[in-house]
């Protein structure tokens, strides 16, 4: 029986063992032990221009002469103080999407090259065109589709944050998000950027009050804001051995009976 008994207690440890390397596996973007990572200086700004993507959506506002009508429209009189009146309407909105091949069909121009470019290069590149057919094109695009994406600290939890201009800051993104979750770590809140085709990674500690000075980090389209949740190993290792438990007592419960009617 002795026998037995230190049989199944090794069945259990061995299961224990192979069990236990699930134990917080879903968690992402794990720093290598000895401080060997180093993380990138964190920049306030930017450090270059967001450049246009596939399936980039933008809306694309035209207007001749400098963009007198614009003018006129907003102030209600022409360029001689006389009173016009106007639709509120009259401006068409329309959106565009940048195709697979990085070019973008646009009216009378046709197909245009915009993946790549930044946006002024692009508005640029534009004018060029469109002044062939209008005399001295005022020319606006407006990105509708920037958004990044945020791990509040949940580990699971992850929402897709759009961005609505161009001075969103790491503490609107965090608000939106609805906060860091009480499994979050303030302390480890990673910002991945993508600058010249690779991702940087930026260390933000957010625990003390000297986090205000990072605060205002400006957000980029496409970045990776992931807050690194604790570890949480004892709950976690309870709901992974919680079966492995109940079937070890079950055993036990039948050896005992197999003894007991001998």
């Amino acid at each position: 029986m002795k026998l037995k008994v230190k049989n199944i207690l090794f069945l259990f440890l061995a299961i224990f063992i192979l069990g236990s390397c699930g134990i917080n596996s879903s968690l992402m973007f794990k720093t290598p032990k000895g401080g060997s990572f180093k993380y990138d200086s964190i920049p306030m700004k930017p450090l270059e221009e967001y450049h246009i993507t596939k399936d980039d959506k933008f809306n694309f506002y035209l207007y001749p002469n400098s963009g007198e009508k614009l003018i006129e429209s907003i102030s209600g009189t022409n360029a001689k103080g006389e009173g016009l009146l106007y639709n509120n309407n009259a401006i068409a909105n329309f959106q565009y999407i940048v195709k697979g091949d990085g070019y973008v069909e646009l009216p009378i121009i046709g197909n245009v090259k915009a993946e790549g470019l930044t946006l002024t290069q692009f508005q640029d590149s534009l004018k060029v065109k469109y002044s062939g057919q209008y005399n001295m094109p005022f020319i606006k695009v407006e990105l509708t589709n920037q958004r990044c994406v945020i791990f509040s600290g949940q580990g699971s939890n992850a929402k897709i944050v759009t961005i609505s201009n161009n001075n969103t800051t790491l503490m609107e993104v965090i608000a939106q998000a609805g906060g860091i979750d009480t499994r979050g770590q303030a302390k480890l809140v990673k910002l991945m950027r993508r600058v010249n085709g690779k991702r940087e990674v930026y260390l933000i500690d957010l625990s003390t009050i000297e986090g205000l000075n990072y605060t205002d980090m400006i957000v980029q389209g496409n970045d990776y804001i992931y807050i690194e949740p604790k570890a949480e190993l004892a709950k976690e290792t309870v709901q992974e051995m919680a079966p492995i438990i109940s079937i070890i007592s079950s055993v036990f419960v039948i050896v005992r009976i197999i003894q007991t009617a001998n």
